[in-house]
């Protein structure tokens, strides 16, 4: 169990790094800058399955470790 939690780890990790960021740049995370450009932007393509498997991924962490924890 341990095992498969470090692989799930590792993904996850690795899936994240390759998200795309949704800000325009450091200032905008910094000061929360609204930029209305991309208000209204849909995920398609690859970009929608990175953050899906990182939904799945993220899920399958909490439940294993709700099962590791009882």
């Amino acid at each position: 169990m341990i095992i498969f939690l470090l692989i799930i780890c590792i993904l996850l990790i690795a899936i994240v790094l390759l998200q795309s960021g949704k800000a325009e740049g450091a200032s905008s995370i910094i000061s929360g800058g609204n930029s209305n450009l991309f208000a209204n932007r849909k995920e398609r393509g690859g970009e929608l399955f990175v953050s899906r498997l990182t939904l799945c991924l993220g899920i399958a962490f909490l439940v294993i470790c709700f099962v590791m924890g009882f």
